[in-house]
């Protein structure tokens, strides 16, 4: 039996009735992930001795009789920007490379006290900023199902581990779809939570307004599990709202009669490949048949979507990256004076990272504030009122997760604009603070598409139980990478 193979819900069967330890199904993620990290790079840290000591202590609670949680004994990863004491946090930055945080972010505590075992932190895109995991400091991760191709971004370490078997599943922060995205692209589960669902304490900003951390699995019911244990309340982040958390799997159930759905034509436009438009149509087409009613429906902000978020994110980036300046935090170059110091410090950010400080800089200075970022949070709320307009017609939407499959590494990394479009489907979500959740569709070139289920706020128990309808009628979630037979 291939442990690494199996759910997390299936893990957790075998180890509570006695078949399996905690340690035996950690080694087993471990073997994998030493097999096949050399080629995928999903890694920045692995933590071995501390998933073992944390697998070992699941096994003793389990031998006193002590009844376990869902997730106790199940290896996952964190992306990066995800603190844990005493354990490398980097951001996948040289700014940060040596940083080792003093606290615990509360999604790890959250995960911690559920009896999870951390096997490590993953590549991510440098501050988050970037849609392929190809602006790491450190090496690019590569897509399992095909090496020559980016697994998605900034995530996209998070996402490779999971289609990898290197981890059951692992969390991500999702700015303008850096969840989504990625799983997209590695055929996996990516849900983005409501904003305020999940507590951000403890995870390193991009865009405060945006950030939102949520589950990535190789199923539904995995990432139900998750989000069962990383959402509510937490004192230590003033964003995240008193909103009653429900157990998520209760909505585990195959049934979308009388649901209605909207599917917004500007997602199918022009940019769309069209094997990726005809696999979310079959998708759809699916849920129809099970008693879904379909109707087109139109978004006309989509179009601006993109303009505001890339004055918006940068703009908020510019600011919470403003405290790297090699006093309060991060890298320190030696120089003779003040000024120099900050220079040669901010001179280790990567291209991407200098790229949208100055971009965002410039949309907050004197004279342009009202042009740019003042008109895009104008926009903002447009886009969220028609959001909010459309879902009182229709229960959830349903759209490509990204225009494309996973594109080879180099191909865009010199084309920022081309780079910044593979995030045109996923990015309004953030904007106005909606779930939304990627689940795979279809194929395409040998490469995972993924759908996007998006719905109102606090619905993710909606979008939950329409991805998990969908799932039991295809096998898309079963599928592995052509060479997780052997090593990659």
């Amino acid at each position: 039996m291939e442990l690494w193979k199996l759910p997390a819900h299936s893990l957790h069967k075998l180890l509570v009735g006695g078949e399996v330890t905690a340690r035996e199904i950690t080694a087993a993620f471990l073997q994998r992930l030493r097999e096949v990290d050399s080629r995928v790079q999903a890694f920045i840290t692995v933590t071995e001795e501390l998933a073992l000591e944390q697998a070992r202590e699941i096994d003793r609670r389990r031998e006193e009789g002590e009844e376990l949680p869902p997730l106790a004994g199940i290896p996952f990863a964190l992306k990066d920007n995800i603190s844990v004491r005493g354990v490398p946090t980097t951001c996948g930055s040289k700014m940060l490379e040596n940083y080792r945080p003093v606290y615990d972010a509360t999604v790890y505590k959250r995960l911690r006290e559920a009896g999870a075992v951390l096997v490590g932190k993953t590549n991510m895109d440098e501050f988050a900023m970037g849609s392929s995991t190809e602006f790491s400091a450190f090496h690019k991760t590569r897509n399992p199902w095909n090496p020559e191709r980016v697994p998605g971004g900034s995530s996209g370490g998070s996402a490779a581990a999971i289609a990898a078997g290197a981890v059951s599943f692992a969390l991500g922060s999702d700015t303008g779809g850096s969840i989504r995205q990625p799983a997209s692209f590695c055929g996996i589960v990516g849900l983005k939570p409501t904003y305020g669902r999940v507590s951000r304490y403890g995870v390193i900003p991009f865009a405060s307004s945006l950030d939102q951390v949520g589950p990535m699995a190789r199923n539904v019911t995995d990432a139900a599990l998750v989000l069962n244990v990383i959402s509510g309340h937490d004192r230590r982040d003033s964003t995240v709202l008193r909103e009653p958390v429900p157990d998520y799997t209760s909505f585990l159930v195959p049934d979308v009669a009388g649901l209605r759905i909207g599917v917004p034509r500007e997602y199918y436009a022009e940019g769309i490949e069209p094997e990726v438009s005809t696999a979310v149509w079959k998708g759809i087409r699916l849920l129809e048949k099970l008693g879904a009613r379909v109707e087109e429906t139109s978004l006309q902000t989509t179009s601006h979507c993109l303009s505001a978020y890339y004055i918006i994110a940068p703009a908020e980036a510019s600011s919470n990256l403003a405290c790297y300046d090699g006093i309060r935090y991060g890298y320190r170059a030696e120089a003779d004076n003040l000024l120099d110091m900050y220079t040669k410090s901010r001179r280790v950010l990567g291209p991407e990272v200098r790229r949208r400080i100055m971009l965002g800089t410039y949309a907050l200075s004197a004279g342009y504030y009202d042009a740019y970022y003042h008109k895009a949070q104008q926009v903002r709320t447009l886009i969220r009122q028609e959001f909010h307009e459309a879902f009182q017609k229709y229960d959830v939407l349903i759209t490509p997760t990204s225009p494309t499959v996973a594109f080879k590494i180099g191909a865009k990394v010199n084309d920022p604009l081309a780079m910044y479009m593979s995030d045109v489907c996923t990015l309004a979500v953030n904007l106005a603070g909606l779930p939304a959740i990627s689940i795979p569709c279809g194929f395409s070139q040998g490469l995972p598409i993924g759908m996007q289920i998006m719905g109102k706020p606090f619905a993710e128990g909606k979008l939950l139980q329409v991805a998990y309808t969908f799932e039991q009628e295809t096998q898309f979630h079963k599928q592995f990478p052509p060479a997780s037979e052997g090593v990659m």
